[in-house]
């Protein structure tokens, strides 16, 4: 993943979407996915396997794409393109999840499994998510970073949020607004 940090603890389809900041692509290798999917482990059903595949790369990597277009147009009360919600629909398909019924010994616990590959599962458990969001009505409260070289989605949980990251980018925009201000002319 080099040394791009990703931006998480948005809901989890802006976090797929944030792996692509302006400077790079955090998804660009099998590893860069093991190491995200590990950041994010604790909110996929299934932690990273030992070897991530090309292929897993690649079905990641489509519904990143789907989900930005889509995320693009609602945010801003557009339709979002068929072809954008199909391929979404088509992920979520590919792996369905159900509610596996165990028997403890004294209760019957349902638990939400997906048959697949790690790679498949992992991409119809993120296309859930983008339609988790694309649903929501916060979704056209989402918007992009206003830090001058930043890219980064965020969902503004208050009216005057305006960066990702108040120490990411916040931090810097303050000190390029002061030093502006009090530079020697």
């Amino acid at each position: 993943m080099s040394d791009l940090v990703p931006l998480t603890g948005e809901p989890l389809a802006l976090d797929l979407v944030n792996t692509r900041p302006a400077a790079g692509d955090l998804l660009a290798s099998p590893d860069g996915l093991r190491t995200w999917w590990t950041l994010e482990a604790d909110r996929l059903p299934d932690g990273p396997p030992t070897e991530v595949t090309a292929a897993d790369l690649a079905g990641v990597q489509a519904v990143r794409e789907h989900v930005a277009r889509a995320l693009a147009r609602v945010r801003t009360g557009a339709e979002p393109a068929a072809a954008d919600l199909a391929a979404l629909n088509r992920a979520q398909r590919a792996a369905p999840a159900i509610s596996e019924l165990v028997w403890t010994g004294s209760a019957v616990t349902a638990s939400r499994r997906r048959d697949g590959t790690p790679g498949v599962r992992l991409a119809a458990c993120l296309a859930e998510a983008a339609a988790e969001l694309l649903a929501d009505p916060a979704a056209t409260r989402i918007r992009e970073c206003e830090a001058d070289d930043c890219v980064m989605l965020f969902v503004a949980t208050h009216p005057r949020r305006r960066w990702c990251s108040a120490a990411r980018c916040g931090n810097r925009m303050r000190v390029a607004r002061h030093y502006q201000r009090h530079k020697p002319r």
